[in-house]
């Protein structure tokens, strides 16, 4: 009875997330359309969030819920609507201005949404101090997120191939990058800067001042969430055309092998940041479990 309660206090905690997600995507209707940002979505992402740091108020949650709606976002007009590199810059340059203290043009919703959440992302205490980590997991997911655009695009010039047929490691010529290559561009997943986000508004000194090694935690959890998604999305990812794991290996077995090496290497880095700061280093350790048990079934985008 006692493991049912903390769960449906959990569950509250979702509830109330989604609610506020779909408000706030009803303030921002030109990058939310219904299709595909439904109410599945919403409660997925809140879901994720919640259950990743069950110990923290609806209050705490919320910037964080919204900051992987604006990743979300972000992903869509990358993948899915520009259709020139150009695009995909203009759309990275008005965020990190905005990151920078500027105001958002007024033809750049997504910079709006960006600047609601850098205000309020300002009034933490640790925002100060912290905010050049803040802004620079911004840049890196921005410019990981233009680079897999350009792999894409290469790729879908030269026609998208399920296997590899070079044993090196380096890139082919089709423009695919090798495995290496795109776990090193693993922050186009977004998730160290949601991360670095949610340390910073709901941080204490103690985390603030660990702030540093738990990205460095972050950035190899990121690595393994970037290949757990890809195993459950390879299908999807073959019909819209996107990159996966799976298309970077002659053997989808190289691709659970790595998933192993980097899990060990997370604990490794996760091991100290229980003494120092074990609420957060238990935060990255959700997000393992949590990650790979919802992949195995589902992901957060519908089918199209």
């Amino acid at each position: 009875m006692t493991a049912a309660t903390e769960q449906g206090r959990i569950c509250a905690l979702v509830a109330r997330g989604q609610r506020d997600l779909q408000r706030c995507a009803s303030g921002h209707p030109d990058l939310f359309p219904a299709d595909p940002f439904d109410a599945t979505l919403f409660s997925s992402i809140a879901m994720a969030i919640a259950f990743g740091a069950p110990w923290c108020t609806e209050a705490q949650l919320r910037l964080t819920n919204r900051t992987v709606l604006w990743g979300f976002a972000v992903d869509w007009l990358v993948d899915r609507v520009a259709t020139s590199a150009a695009e995909v810059d203009r759309l990275a340059e008005a965020a990190l201005a905005v990151a920078d203290g500027a105001a958002p043009p007024t033809d750049q919703p997504l910079a709006r949404f960006l600047a609601e959440l850098r205000d309020e992302l300002a009034t933490s205490p640790t925002y100060p101090a912290r905010y050049v980590v803040w802004r620079a997991e911004l840049a890196r997911m921005l410019g990981a997120m233009a680079r897999e655009w350009v792999w894409k695009t290469r790729t879908a010039a030269t026609g998208t191939a399920a296997t590899r047929t070079a044993a090196t490691g380096a890139g082919d010529t089709a423009g695919r990058p090798s495995l290496d290559e795109y776990l090193d561009n693993a922050d186009n997943l977004g998730a160290t800067f949601v991360n670095v986000t949610h340390w910073i508004h709901t941080g204490d000194p103690t985390t603030a001042a660990h702030l540093d090694d738990l990205v460095t935690a972050s950035t190899v959890v990121q690595q393994v969430l970037r290949l757990v998604n890809d195993l459950g999305t390879y299908e999807r990812d073959l019909r819209w055309g996107d990159l996966n794991a799976l298309l970077l290996v002659a053997d989808r077995a190289e691709v659970r092998q790595r998933i192993d090496t980097l899990v060990d290497r997370a604990r490794e880095l996760l091991a100290p940041l229980t003494v120092s700061c074990p609420v957060q280093a238990a935060y990255l350790a959700r997000q393992l479990g949590y990650s790979s048990g919802f992949y195995r079934t589902t992901d957060f985008w519908g089918v199209r």
